[in-house]
């Protein structure tokens, strides 16, 4: 029976009805999407994607508005069951470990991830419950955290009166919280000056320099410059999906917004 050895321990896969092709994708791929589907009566809001996301990869999910980005990953983040196809997530099934999911991810929420009439302590020791970790290290972590973001001394303000780019470097630190595989942020830099956009991105690199897993929705086509490959949704499908550099190259554009156009228009 052919076995092998983890940290001294002596792993029979046969005995033990582990499948050593299965692990060896959970390995190779944070996230991987075959033929994903989500309809909503007979509108189809994303139709058949697949893709796969490497351990530490920024992966960005392009689109307009309304192109099925944010339906996409709310099926990913275990929060909607999709119609059909596959799909799994830090190694856990999207139609049935979608519990598991959540625990091994975090998720940062395009309207909603803070408690606006929470203090910023409040909210930190909030979702540190909810993620199920020890009061000892909730405590620890939020000072850490604090520090970081240089809130010490505004930890008692009510998160509401933050402005609102504070509020969303907040909002990804406290969704890195529990140290997941995998964070999802939903268009985490709408709304904010320029400035404050490419301080959060430094905010990501350091995450992805620490073996986390990047997921990031955003219809601001510079942004995909920041990311490691994207793909980009036009009506609900991938129409395209490279490292920024290879896609300017296939489709002889300055830029991503160039590349963006020209798939929309030969979308319409």
């Amino acid at each position: 029976m052919k076995g092998s050895r983890v940290g001294g321990i002596s792993l029979e896969w046969q005995e033990v009805g582990i499948n050593k092709e299965k692990i060896k994708k959970i390995v190779e791929y944070a996230i991987e999407v075959k033929k994903l589907t989500k309809k909503f009566g007979a509108f189809t809001a994303v139709d058949a994607i697949s893709f796969e996301v490497k351990p530490g990869e920024i992966f960005g999910f392009l689109g307009a508005n309304g192109a099925g980005k944010t339906t996409a990953m709310r099926m990913l983040s275990g929060l909607s069951m999709p119609t059909s196809g596959e799909a799994s997530v830090a190694g856990f099934d999207v139609y049935l470990e979608q519990e598991k999911i959540k625990k091994n991810i975090g998720y940062m929420s395009q309207k909603f991830s803070l408690y606006e009439d929470l203090t910023i302590n409040e909210n930190i020791r909030f979702f540190g419950g909810i993620y199920g970790l020890p009061l000892r290290e909730i405590k620890a972590k939020t000072k850490v955290l604090l520090q970081e973001l240089q809130l010490e001394g505004s930890a008692r303000k009510l998160t509401g009166s933050l402005p609102l780019g504070w509020k969303q470097k907040l909002a990804f630190s406290v969704a890195l919280f529990h140290n997941p595989k995998i964070v999802f942020l939903d268009e985490p830099t709408g709304g904010v000056d320029p400035i404050t956009r490419r301080q959060f991105w430094e905010m990501i690199y350091a995450a992805s320099e620490k073996g986390v897993t990047v997921f990031v929705t955003t219809h601001y086509m510079d942004e995909a410059e920041y990311c490691d490959r994207v793909s980009i949704m036009v009506d609900g499908v991938i129409a395209a999906m490279d490292t920024p550099s290879k896609l300017k190259e296939n489709f002889k554009a300055a830029s991503m917004d160039e590349v963006f156009l020209k798939l929309a228009r030969g979308a319409s």
